[in-house]
């Protein structure tokens, strides 16, 4: 059996801002995108104008992992938090501290990016949206 898992980040009406973080911040490449206005067509349920814009679904490809992300349905419940962590792995030093520095932009830093015994760069930041990431270098 193979299984994959994939992280999914939800969020409030701001996914489409978030994918161009990511893009500049990760490099991540936008493989596919849809709206729920551009959703098929359901006369028992049809989508209200104030919500066709929101992000349905998305999916990115970040180095060699995909990462979806989209909007809630106004009205769903919606909490950020860390329950779920991103980890970021690299063999590049370098590359390590520039993901952090990205994410860091208008976030929290939890834990810095270090020196640690199990890393010669790790650390934890949760970026504007509410998404916590762990930046690990790999020793070589």
């Amino acid at each position: 059996m193979i299984l994959q898992m994939t992280p999914f980040i939800m969020l409030d009406g701001n996914a489409k801002e978030a994918i161009q973080f990511y893009e500049k911040a990760l490099h991540a490449k936008v493989l596919f995108t849809q709206t729920f206005g551009e959703a098929p067509v359901s006369p028992e349920s049809p989508v209200p104008e104030d919500i066709k814009e929101r992000l349905a679904h998305s999916v990115l490809k970040i180095g060699e992992a995909d990462l979806f992300v989209a909007d809630t349905t106004p009205g769903q419940p919606h909490q950020g938090g860390d329950t779920v962590y991103i980890c970021i792995t690299t063999n590049d030093i370098e590359e390590a501290n520039q993901l952090f520095d990205s994410l860091q932009q208008e976030g929290q830093v939890s834990f810095p990016l270090q020196e640690t015994h199990f890393s010669p760069a790790y650390g934890i930041v949760t970026d504007k949206f509410g998404v916590t990431f762990q930046i690990f270098a790999k020793k070589k």
